[in-house]
């Protein structure tokens, strides 16, 4: 995935450019940069501001725009009228999500767009906005509505959202008993995501905000789903912000689980194998990948929801969580028990075009029959668990592939198993060349 962020260059790395490309190293995306201005401050104070020309400017988005598949755009500082005229006429026409993150006014002190460049910023950037994220301060300016009840924040964001921005997200909403708040405006549905606070001085939590939005947007995930995602991510890089400075703290990055990392780019890879939406069972498909001597499914982490099919394409429906997956998970779980050296597991379509393609590779296969399940098991809900045991009961290595053909009402199911989530990849890539 190749996420483009467009702002300003920031020399202390706590905002601007810099902050979006380490976020978006976290998230296993390729980061791509547009520079519209180049700062001089640091964790103290703001110095100076410096545009790019317009030329420089539309020779760097032209340079991208024709090289790369650009999966989503995030903007932050445009600075000038010139610069965001040059902005709307060359994204204008691109179909993909853009986060417009309104940053007005630096941490620091600095204003990061002259004021009568306002006007223009909501004339030709809004409406490229499927998503807008000002917070309290900003919204103000651009609805020109001060906030002082929940009526005038609903006001402030439908003002917002008549100047073209498909969905608006006011952060930043303080709370009572140490809680805040993000007011999230969708077409005509209103409501909001509530988190703990953390008092800290930061600079660079709305740059990981909006860079996590377009993150998880840019994976198909819903409005609501990407907020949550942003307000957790966000909320850890302020709690592990770190004094770099002689001034404010820097917001840092908590490095992510290298499971969830693993699995992450996996499942990214799998929804962009061509035609697999053929291999996607009706009960639609998991992919797991456990911790080290996993002790129940809640040490698995997998797909709270599932890899779903549609129409000749595939996307993932749901957030990855330990615990997410069942089905799939205890498979796994069974599995490991004898083989501790599998870790990772997919499920899919049975066909027996597949099995074909499955013997002819030479991988490994062991199969059980439902139709043998004894009436305890069914009764009690541990088919799978029974299922695994019997295929591998008299094995004295892993199979890659167990399958069964199903029983009545039961669909017949293919399950891969593998050491890693790329090895399951590979496995993968011999049965639906």
């Amino acid at each position: 995935m190749n996420l483009l962020s467009i702002g300003g260059s920031d020399p202390s790395s706590g905002a601007g450019i810099q902050s979006d490309v380490k976020a978006f190293a976290e998230f296993n995306t390729y980061g791509l940069t547009v520079i519209t201005a180049i700062t001089g401050q640091n964790t103290s104070s703001f110095g100076m501001i410096e545009p790019v020309s317009q030329k420089i400017l539309k020779n760097q988005l032209e340079s991208i725009i024709s090289d790369f598949k650009i999966d989503g755009i995030k903007i932050g500082m445009v600075f000038n009228s010139q610069i965001i005229k040059t902005l709307h006429h060359q994204l204008k026409k691109l179909k993909i999500p853009i986060v417009v993150d309104p940053v007005l006014k630096s941490t620091t002190g600095g204003m990061l767009i002259e004021r009568d460049a306002i006007v223009d910023f909501q004339k030709y950037i809004i409406p490229l906005a499927t998503v807008i994220t000002p917070n309290k301060f900003e919204a103000e300016i651009l609805s020109k509505t001060k906030i002082n009840s929940k009526r005038d924040l609903e006001k402030s964001a439908k003002i917002i959202q008549k100047m073209g921005a498909k969905n608006v997200v006011i952060t930043g909403i303080e709370e009572k008993k140490g809680k805040i708040s993000d007011f999230v405006l969708e077409n005509n549905t209103k409501y909001t995501i509530s988190g703990n606070k953390i008092v800290n001085s930061n600079h660079g939590s709305g740059c990981n905000y909006s860079a996590a939005i377009v993150f998880a947007i840019s994976n198909n995930k819903t409005i609501r789903e990407s907020v949550k995602f942003a307000k957790e991510f966000t909320y850890n890089s302020i709690k592990n912000a770190k004094k770099v400075g002689k001034g404010i703290k820097i917001t840092d990055i908590q490095k992510r689980d290298e499971i969830n990392l693993e699995l992450s780019q996996a499942i990214n890879e799998f929804v962009e194998i061509k035609n697999i939406y053929k291999n996607i069972p009706e009960c639609q498909t998991n992919f797991v990948y456990s911790k080290q001597k996993p002790k129940s499914t809640k040490d698995i982490l997998g797909i709270s929801g599932r890899i779903v099919k549609a129409g000749n394409k595939v996307i993932v429906a749901g957030n990855l969580s330990y615990g997410g997956s069942k089905h799939v998970a205890t498979a796994l779980l069974t599995m490991n028990k004898k083989f501790p050296e599998i870790h990772s597991a997919i499920n899919l379509k049975f066909q027996n075009a597949t099995i074909s393609k499955i013997k002819k590779s030479k991988l490994k296969v062991s199969s059980y029959d439902r139709v043998q399940e004894p009436s305890n098991v069914k009764n009690q809900g541990s088919t799978i668990e029974w299922g695994i045991k019997n295929a591998i009961k008299n094995l004295k290595e892993p199979p890659d592939v167990i399958y069964h053909k199903g029983d009545f009402g039961k669909e017949p199911m293919i399950i891969i198993f593998g050491d890693n989530p790329k090895n399951i990849l590979k496995k993968i890539s011999k049965i639906t060349g």
